[in-house]
């Protein structure tokens, strides 16, 4: 086809004009996506949930509905790599600018894409400000993550998890104001063998409940806790246990009837030793 001068001056207009119009693109408060609606996370909030994470230079840190990319680049300038996932192409494009600027596109990386099918199975740090519904969406990948991954939050909680810790802005900040850090959990759902009988655990998310049965057959009540690997419980009438799990295996330091170093291995299935992608700091 051949272009007139009538038609090809919008489109030499247009080639001119469309990168003016994508710089100049600015996000407001409320801006409907996706998924959620766009409200930033304030830059003290920021920073106060990189902290609650501990975060290290080892880190990999992923944020889902990254935005502008502001919790990505301030990761990057602590050393981290981080990754943000973010649906609107213009969004996307507005974070590698601000990446650029700050002089760390190489270490804050930004792909459009959905939050629901993105593969965030390397982060070692999840920095999110999702609604409730879309954190109960996501909940059952976080649980397939490294035991001891961090997944640190914007104000609400996810549904079934305990928290580990929370740190507020205080009064001076009116709303979205909240870090909260949570442990992926190892699975220890089945039954275990200790040297003085059987141990059978139920498991929600972070909460064990369950059963040991002593080699003559007495059965005592089992509750307990999972930090990360980190478990500790308690057998009704005979002490208390605390160690780590690692894959098919547990150990630590047990005090009360039975006292001492304490082993148990997974009986019901073959598990595998958990790959170390980068744990919490002990």
């Amino acid at each position: 086809m051949i272009l007139t001068v009538p038609r090809l001056l919008p489109l030499l207009l247009w080639l001119f004009i469309a990168p003016a119009v994508a710089q100049s693109f600015e996000p407001y408060e409320g801006q409907p996506g996706k998924d959620v609606v766009w409200v930033p996370t304030r830059h003290a909030l920021v920073e106060r949930m990189l902290d609650l994470a501990t975060l290290t230079e080892r880190d990999f840190v992923v944020d889902l509905g990254s935005g502008d990319g502001r919790m990505v680049i301030a990761a990057a300038k602590r050393g981290a790599r981080a990754l943000g996932v973010e649906y609107e192409p213009e969004m996307v494009a507005l974070a590698r600018r601000n990446a650029v600027a700050a002089g760390l596109a190489e270490r804050a990386k930004f792909v459009q894409g959905d939050m629901f099918e993105a593969d965030f199975s390397q982060a070692t740090v999840l920095a999110l400000f999702l609604l409730p519904t879309n954190l109960r969406r996501l909940a059952p990948k976080f649980l397939e993550l490294t035991p001891g991954t961090r997944v640190v939050v914007n104000t609400y909680r996810i549904e079934g998890w305990d928290e580990e810790t929370s740190s507020d802005l205080g009064d001076a900040c009116a709303s979205w104001c909240t870090a909260l850090l949570y442990l992926v959990p190892a699975k220890v759902a089945g039954v275990w063998r200790l040297p003085t009988g059987e141990l059978e655990f139920a498991q929600e998310v972070q909460r064990l409940s369950g059963t040991f049965t002593a080699p003559g057959g007495r059965k005592m009540s089992v509750t307990g806790r999972l930090s990360g690997d980190r478990i500790r419980f308690t057998v009704a009438g005979s002490g208390e246990y605390t160690g780590r799990v690692h894959g098919g295996e547990m150990a630590g330091e047990a005090k009360g009837g039975f006292s001492g170093y304490w082993k148990a291995t997974r009986l019901d299935s073959g598990t595998e030793p958990e790959p170390d992608r980068g744990r919490s700091p002990k």
